[in-house]
C-alpha cells in the first residue's frame, strides 16, 4: 500500500497542471510559532519523512508544502525575483539547470551552512545553491528475461545487444525528451559525455523504442515484461520501486554513470530565512542523509556513491565510473533556445517514427 501511494503520487507530480498545496501543522499539534513555505518538484509522499523530522526538531513550526513542475517553479521564481515579491522560503527542484539560472540571476540569498562544507564541489554553486541528493541515471531490465543471458552492463553492450537481434523492437523504453524536462536534461548531458550518444539514439530508433513522460511508466512496463530494458531511468525511483517489486534489475553503466543532485536555494525574498537555512542544513546533516537513504532512496552527494553500491550490490570499478553533473554555468548551455532546437531536431531525425506513450 505504501508503494502504491508513492507511485500514484509520482505520476500526479509529473503531470502538468497538477500543482497541489499541503499545510502541515506543528508536530504534536501545538500552536504555530513560525511558518516555512517550501516549493518543490518532489511529491510530498516522497519528501514527507524529511519535513516531519525537521518539524520534530523545531517545535511550533508549521510547513506549507507546494508541489509544482520544474517549469512552473522557474517561472514563479523568475517573476518573484524581478518584482521582489514573496513566493517561498525554500525552492527545491530536480531541474538543476533552471535552478542555476535563477541563482546566477541573483535570486538566491547566500547562506553560511556548517554541513555544506562537506559537500563535494560539483554539488554546490557558491554559497547559494546546494545539491542534497545523489541520483544516478541507470538502465533497468526485466530480471526474468535476462536471467540466463545477463543484462548489458554498459552503453557499448547495450548498443551491441540492440544491433544483434530484432527481438527488442518495441521493447525498449526511455523518456520523451520533448515532454520530460528530466529526460531532456539527461539526454543533453549524455551527448556531452561521450561519442556513444549518436549510436545509442540510432539504436533506439531502429528498435522502435517507446517514449514516456514519467519514470513510473517505464518501471511498470519493464517489471511486467511489456518492456525489457529502460534506458537513462532515474535511479532513485528505481531503487524505491524494487523495495517491493524485484522483477526489475538495476545497472550502473560501467562506461560511465551520470549522477544528478536535486538542488535547493533560499530566495532573497524569503520571510522565514533562518528556518529556511536550518532546513537546508538539516537535509545535508548526518540525520538528513539517513532519511534520504533509508526512507526516500535519494541518497546524498556526501556519501551517496558508497551507499549506492551497497543498495544495488553492484561494485563500481572505481569512483570515476560516476560522472556527477556539476553545478556550473556550463549547465546554462542546454537552456539556450537555439541549441535546444538543434538538439531536438537531431533527436527527431534519429527517431522519426516515435511517438510518446503516456
Amino acid at each position: 500500500m505504501k508503494r502504491l501511494i508513492l507511485l500514484i503520487a509520482l505520476v500526479l507530480a509529473s503531470t502538468p497542471g497538477q500543482a497541489r498545496q499541503f499545510d502541515l501543522p506543528p508536530a504534536g499539534g501545538g500552536p504555530t510559532v513560525e511558518e516555512l513555505v517550501i516549493e518543490s518538484t518532489t511529491d510530498l509522499a516522497v519528501f514527507r519523512p524529511m519535513v516531519e523530522a525537521f518539524q520534530l526538531r523545531n517545535p511550533g513550526l508549521a510547513v506549507t508544502y507546494r508541489e509544482l513542475t520544474s517549469n512552473e517553479i522557474a517561472a514563479r521564481q523568475e517573476e518573484a525575483c524581478a518584482s521582489g515579491e514573496f513566493v517561498a522560503d525554500v525552492v527545491i527542484s530536480s531541474a538543476v539547470d533552471q535552478q542555476l539560472k535563477l541563482v546566477n540571476d541573483g535570486c538566491a540569498k547566500p547562506l553560511v551552512l556548517a554541513e555544506a562544507e562537506r559537500l563535494p564541489g560539483w554539488a554546490r554553486w557558491r554559497d547559494e545553491l546546494f545539491g542534497f541528493t545523489f541520483e544516478p541515471a541507470v538502465m533497468v531490465y526485466n530480471r526474468a528475461w535476462f536471467s540466463e543471458v545477463g543484462a548489458p552492463q554498459s552503453r557499448f553492450e547495450f548498443i551491441d545487444l540492440l544491433r544483434s537481434s530484432t527481438y527488442y523492437a518495441g521493447r525498449i523504453g526511455t523518456y520523451d525528451i520533448a515532454s520530460s524536462g528530466l529526460g531532456y536534461f539527461f539526454a543533453f548531458q549524455d551527448a556531452l559525455q561521450a561519442g556513444t550518444w549518436g549510436r545509442v539514439v540510432e539504436s533506439l530508433g531502429r528498435n522502435n523504442a517507446k517514449l514516456y513522460c514519467c519514470t513510473f511508466d517505464i518501471l511498470e512496463r519493464v517489471a511486467d515484461g511489456r518492456l525489457l530494458i529502460g534506458y537513462n531511468v532515474l535511479g532513485s525511483y528505481a531503487l524505491d520501486y524494487i523495495r517491493e517489486d524485484d522483477r526489475i534489475g538495476i545497472v550502473l553503466p560501467r562506461d560511465y554513470t551520470l549522477v544528478m543532485a536535486r538542488a535547493a536555494f533560499v530566495p532573497r525574498q524569503a520571510r522565514a530565512q533562518l528556518a529556511a537555512a536550518r532546513f537546508v542544513d538539516f537535509m545535508l546533516s548526518a540525520e538528513g542523509r539517513d532519511i534520504l537513504s533509508n526512507d526516500m532512496r535519494l541518497l546524498s552527494p556526501i556519501d551517496g556513491a558508497e551507499r549506492l553500491e551497497r543498495l544495488t550490490g553492484q561494485k563500481a570499478d572505481d569512483l570515476e565510473t560516476f560522472r556527477p553533473i556539476s553545478m556550473t554555468p556550463a549547465l546554462l548551455v542546454g537552456l539556450d533556445e537555439a541549441k535546444r532546437e538543434i538538439f531536438m531536431r537531431q533527436w527527431r531525425a534519429a527517431l522519426p517514427g516515435l511517438k510518446a506513450r503516456r
